[in-house]
């Protein structure tokens, strides 16, 4: 089955190994230092430097931006769907739910954003998606506003330890 498996840091080694993950998206702050699994090789490795913040960085902080959402989909496109993807942030919450759905979309844009939010909470009750990646991949994807809506009537995940991954089905598995 074809899917995307989305974890917090902490969990990417054990993620990656018990689905079989081959490829990896990491969302980090620059500062926030870790290795990448032994499964993973480093040319399938997609490393994007980014807070998780939903407005223009300040202090220091790195807002994700339209150059940042390219690259996700670019990956995204380019990944072969042998094996799982692997999206993984800091706590698995926001960024790496955010990614999730932009990738989803970029490999299967027939599918409705509303099935896809609910596919998304249906896997987690943790996710609350970062609304800057929604909102640039929306436009990037000219899903006309759909994705944002669907993600804001998805509503705010309950609270999480960041200890929750999840896989997100890809709609040609969910629907076979």
């Amino acid at each position: 089955m074809t899917r995307i498996v989305v974890a917090p840091l902490s969990r990417i080694a054990e993620m990656a190994v018990r689905h079989g993950a081959r490829e990896m998206i990491s969302l980090m702050a620059k500062e926030q230092l870790f290795h990448r699994p032994a499964v993973i090789k480093a040319e399938r490795h997609l490393l994007l430097t980014m807070n998780d913040i939903a407005f223009k960085g300040t202090g220091g902080l790195v807002a994700p931006d339209e150059t940042h959402v390219r690259e996700i989909i670019d990956f995204a496109t380019g990944w072969d769907q042998s094996a799982p993807l692997l999206i993984h942030c800091w706590m698995g919450v926001s960024r790496s739910p955010a990614a999730a759905l932009v990738a989803a979309l970029a490999l299967e844009p027939d599918q409705s954003e509303e099935d896809l939010a609910r596919r998304l909470r249906q896997a987690s009750p943790f996710a609350s998606p970062n609304l800057r990646i929604v909102e640039i991949g929306d436009r990037l994807l000219d899903r006309k506003g759909r994705l944002i809506e669907a993600v804001r009537a998805m509503g705010r995940g309950a609270d999480a330890d960041g200890n929750a991954p999840f896989v997100l089905p890809l709609q040609v598995a969910a629907s076979s």
